[in-house]
């Protein structure tokens, strides 16, 4: 017999099976399997396992399981691709019951998708003869098996019945055997996989169990031997699949069409509207740019994308329309003077020397990427735009699967066991915190993880049970940026499922989606261009003008001033400490200079930044390889630093075409040694043939392999850098405005919050407290400061803050007092839990009362509330309450600094008014130092600092010693002191949290973070 396996569900039908498609290409290899078939209940994973199995000389069959409404009962089917067409009616089958969410499929579904499909109705005691018959009606005898199972090897009671009605029918009888997992001892992890999927815990009395033990991927001996007596059934079996013929190789791109009228063809529309666009763009179309746009229009006519161009430049146009903000560019779409001329990017290429063949090579045929930022608020309205303009049919977003990472699976595996909530936590804390980490490097490193596991069996069962599940795919979710458009009926090419707003979303993630030649466009979202959007609606509403950011000049001295000086907390891609430092030592002069560092920041040519700087700086002379590489290399002072350059070289010295140039950067960037040397011949060759030496075209091709893995996209440096710039001009002419934006976009993260405050009080901003009467829910522009937002007090709901929007925007809400406060808010709103929180934040200050007043009248003024206005229909006084007596405030003394303090950082995240330390700090005789240039200083000294201690954390050394990490904070920061054991014993009495001691000792960096080594030698 030939080995064959006709029902294998894989781990890509999520918590169904544990069988990952590499090991289970390795076991058939080892069985000698002739042909295989999926089955799992969505089409997920069909494409990489018929791929894979094609790869692997195993001939791979595409089927899915489902239930069937029959007359007068539900039937178990497996619907097997006989063809392509059959293929297309499965891919309709499983997204009809996936939009309509159906569990179980309608006959006459069936009956309009039974082309080109074998169907196998699994044999059970719920299958009657009158259903065999009906599916016979529908299929024939000649496409539809029987499926006989013995579970773990047994017959079934009802077999000789179904034999009997099969023999009646002229159906033929295949064996059926669902394989969930490779081996049988994979048994149990299946088991807990099962419960995880049931969301039950194994000891609970109401999980349905697995009902065979032997789901596994038989061998040949167990399919001859459990089959012995009836060798037909397994002849039908390989003859069933092998009549399944299915390919997916030859598949072409599908394009959409850009609707047009009948008489105008895209690619004169795409001339025209280039054209006309480049017109706008530049004030004087030159040879060199008529030049360029007609060489990128060829290319796009020959390879068909024209129709791509047109789709993208469409929705920008709404976009721009609509008023939501658009990136410059991203990836290499920024090379191209066609997407420049349709206003899709905003880099001139022929300005920065881009080229087009980074982005479309015509030596290299594939899909263009045109990647597009949108403002992160808005990005949802666009692809809206999209969907409607081409039908919700045609538009779907993308799948894609969360897996069982080293964490998730611990935790996943011990809540199914039974474990206690602490004993997860403890699990969580002994794996680290490393992206990527597998369960196997975590018991290598963790030595407590290897203790824990080695103390109880049923821990070592709990490890060895994760480990067999890590990697296996969880759950489904949206990809972040991915949106497939289609020419035809998506349900014609690729399975669709239910989606969110009201769009489809794909059984198949972005790789399988591609593979099949559907286009593929990512509308990503970007935090940093809300952010901007806010900037600029601040500067509008508060200074009554507007600023365009195409009209912000690329040479701003102001804005190059707060670049060197590497104050760039806010500005996207440039506000880690690091890119700091490099902005410090370029000190950049030009645009083209962060363009540079944007380039160079990251592992590996970060190592350059030092040698561009000093050669920048005039402090080392700037060498080239070779004469030829002047030119190119001359803006980024002899060092190879973008893609770009590697091609120009390739072109200047060896006669290369940039496509070719293209080809040779990709190809060297892989290191195969193979191709490196044959490149290397194909590369000096040329060279030669150029008129240069073997010795300097080897030298200069050593060069392009060591920084051809280096390089990056001139294009997506330049068209970030915009972005990065802009932020900048921002920052440095509209300070106010750029942190009031900040601060909306960063609301519920504290740590944010609270150093882009510390930054604002560093330069003398003023930052207003939360008032009831003057602040919006989110922070705000006034006077030249910034308005604390409601929002950003905790504990105050969302209806109380419309609520109180809404008294104001009558324009006769002014509050005397909190009682008309309460009255007016009515009891529904006026509770303790939202009006206490706004007391301990000073936003009812501007009643004229002490806070302890204030929160110690609060329960009168609630009652109060609760009596002249319970509702918010009630109105027991005809909109007068003069007639009724107030009630009076309850006057107490003013609250302690300490505690005043200590209520606003509960409220507010931090201490707000006047910081204790201040106070100490004009005390001194000593010069102290301000914890915030402590931080900004890269320079090791001795300091002096007196701050609030925040945070004591407390360890044992090694030896058993005691020491202790003190998080210390002043007006302008905050920084950790190390104590060591020695200093420890001397201070452990005076270290208590909110206490003001003053420190002594020496700053150091470490991983980019200061600190401070030292001892306290005064309790304040």
């Amino acid at each position: 017999m030939k080995t064959v396996y006709p029902q294998i569900v894989t781990s890509a039908d999520m918590l169904k099976s544990t069988i990952q498609l590499e090991q289970l290409i390795q076991k058939l290899k080892n069985n000698h399997a002739k042909a295989a078939a999926i089955t799992n209940s969505r089409l997920y994973g069909v494409l990489p396992f018929w791929h894979e199995l094609q790869k692997n000389d195993i001939h791979p069959v595409i089927g899915l399981s489902i239930k069937v409404q029959l007359d007068n009962e539900i039937v178990s089917l497996i619907v097997y691709a006989k063809n392509n067409n059959g293929y297309e009616n499965i891919v309709k089958i499983s997204s009809g019951l996936e939009i309509k969410e159906l569990d179980e499929l309608p006959k006459k579904w069936l009956q309009a998708y039974k082309n080109g499909v074998i169907a196998l109705c699994k044999a059970d005691q719920n299958v009657s003869k009158e259903a065999l018959v009906e599916l016979q009606e529908v299929f024939g005898s000649s496409h539809l098996y029987i499926g006989m199972e013995r579970p773990n090897g047994v017959k079934q009671a009802m077999e000789q019945e179904i034999m009997e009605i099969a023999y009646n029918l002229s159906i033929p009888i295949s064996v059926f055997h669902m394989s969930r997992y490779i081996e049988k001892e994979d048994a149990f992890a299946f088991e807990v996989l099962n419960a995880m999927d049931q969301s039950l815990k194994m000891a609970d009395f109401n999980r349905l169990k697995p009902s065979d033990e032997s789901l596994h991927i038989r061998n040949e001996e167990e399919w001859q031997k459990i089959f012995s007596d009836v060798p037909v059934w397994l002849e039908n079996t390989a003859e069933m699949l092998e009549r399944c013929q299915l390919s997916f190789e030859n598949r072409a791109h599908h394009m959409p069409k850009f609707p047009l009228a009948e008489s105008r063809l895209s690619k004169g529309y795409l001339r025209e509207l280039c054209e006309d666009g480049l017109k706008k763009r530049v004030s004087s179309v030159t040879e060199a740019y008529k030049k360029r746009l007609n060489y990128e229009l060829q290319i796009i006519n020959e390879m068909n994308y024209e129709d791509y161009f047109l789709i993208v430049q469409d929705f920008m146009k709404f976009a721009k329309q609509s008023h939501i903000l658009t990136g410059p560019g991203r990836g290499s779409s920024a090379s191209s003077l066609v997407a420049y001329s349709l206003f899709i990017t905003d880099v001139d290429p022929l300005v920065y020397g881009l080229l087009f063949e980074r982005f479309l090579n015509p030596e290299r045929i594939s899909l263009p990427d045109i990647d597009i930022d949108f403002a992160d608020s808005r990005r949802m309205e666009v692809i809206q735009y999209v969907a409607e303009k081409y039908g919700k049919n045609h538009v779907s977003q993308i799948i894609t699967f969360g897996t069982l990472s080293a964490k998730a699976v611990a935790r996943e595996v011990a809540r199914v066991f039974g474990f206690e909530s602490s004993t997860l936590e403890a699990i969580s804390s002994f794996i680290p915190s490393k992206p990527g980490i597998s369960l196997k490097e975590a018991y290598e490193q963790s030595q407590k993880l290897r203790e824990f596991i080695q103390t109880e069996e049923v821990r070592k069962k709990w490890f060895q049970v994760a480990l067999a599940l890590e990697g296996l795919p969880r759950n489904a979710s949206t990809h972040a940026a991915g949106v497939v458009l289609s020419p035809v009926p998506l349900v014609d090419l690729v399975p669709i499922q239910v989606g969110h707003d009201d769009l489809f979303l794909t059984q198949w993630p972005m790789k399988e989606v591609e593979q099949i030649g559907l286009l593929k466009m990512d509308f990503l979202g970007l935090r940093n261009l809300t952010i901007i959007e806010r900037i600029l609606k601040f500067i509008q509403y508060s200074q009554t003008t507007s600023i365009a950011l195409d009209a912000i000049p690329l040479h701003d001295e102001r804005t190059f001033r707060l670049l060197q000086n590497g104050d760039t907390t806010g500005v996207f891609q440039l506000e880690s400490p690091g890119m700091r430092n490099a902005l410090k030592q370029i000190k950049p002069t030009k645009f083209e200079d962060i363009v540079a560092v944007n380039a160079l920041y990251r592992p590996g040519p970060m190592d350059s930044i030092p040698l561009y700087a000093s050669r920048k700086h005039g402090q080392q002379a700037v060498t080239y390889e070779h004469p030829v590489l002047e030119p190119i290399l001359k803006e980024t002072y002899g060092i190879i630093v973008y893609q770009e350059q590697i091609m120009q070289i390739a072109s200047q010295m060896a006669g290369f075409t940039f496509g070719e140039a293209d080809l040779l950067r990709r190809a060297v960037s892989k290191k195969n040694r193979e191709v490196l040397q044959k490149e290397r011949t194909h590369f000096v060759q040329k060279a030669i043939h150029h008129g240069h030496t073997d010795e300097a075209a080897s030298s200069v091709y050593d060069l392009i392999v060591r920084f051809a893995d280096y390089g990056f996209p001139k294009s997506h440096a330049v068209a970030y850098s915009i972005i990065s710039y802009q932020m900048a001009y921002l920052k440095a002419h509209f300070p106010t405005q750029f942190y009031c934006a900040l601060l909306t976009t960063s609301a519920g993260n504290q740590d944010k919050v609270n150093q882009f405050l510390m930054e604002m009080k560093q330069k003398g901003m003023a930052i207003l407290p939360p008032s009831v009467h003057k602040s919006y829910a989110y922070f705000s522009v006034e006077n030249g400061g910034v308005r604390f937002g409601l929002q950003a007090v905790k504990g105050v709901s969302h209806s109380f803050i419309q609520k109180l929007m809404q008294l104001r925007s009558n324009g006769s809400a002014k509050w005397s007092d909190i009682f008309e406060l309460a009255s007016d808010l009515t009891a529904i709103h006026f509770t303790r839990k939202n009006v206490e929180p706004l007391i301990k934040a000073g936003a009812l200050d501007e009643f004229n009362v002490e806070r302890s007043t204030l929160l110690a009248t609060l329960d009168a003024a609630v009652k109060y509330a609760e009596l002249v206005s319970p509702t918010e229909e009630s109105d027991l006084f005809n909109g007068s309450i003069s007639s009724f007596g107030k009630s009076k405030y309850i006057h107490m003394e003013t609250l302690p600094l300490m505690m005043k303090l200590q209520f606003e950082k509960e409220v507010l995240g931090q201490y707000f008014s006047e910081h204790p330390t201040v106070s100490m700090k004009k005390n001194s005789s000593d010069k102290i130092d301000r914890i915030w240039d402590i931080q900004q200083s890269l320079k090791e000294a001795k300091v002096k600092i007196i701050g609030l201690i925040e945070e004591i954390k407390r360890i044992r050394t090694k030896k058993g010693e005691m020491m202790a990490f003190v998080t210390l904070q002043d007006e302008t920061g905050n920084v950790s002191v190390t104590l060591f054991p020695e200093d420890y014993a001397k201070f452990e009495g005076m270290l208590e949290e909110h206490s003001i001691v003053r420190v002594e000792g020496k700053s150091e960096r470490r991983n980019g973070r200061t600190q401070i080594i030292g001892k306290i030698v005064l309790n304040c």
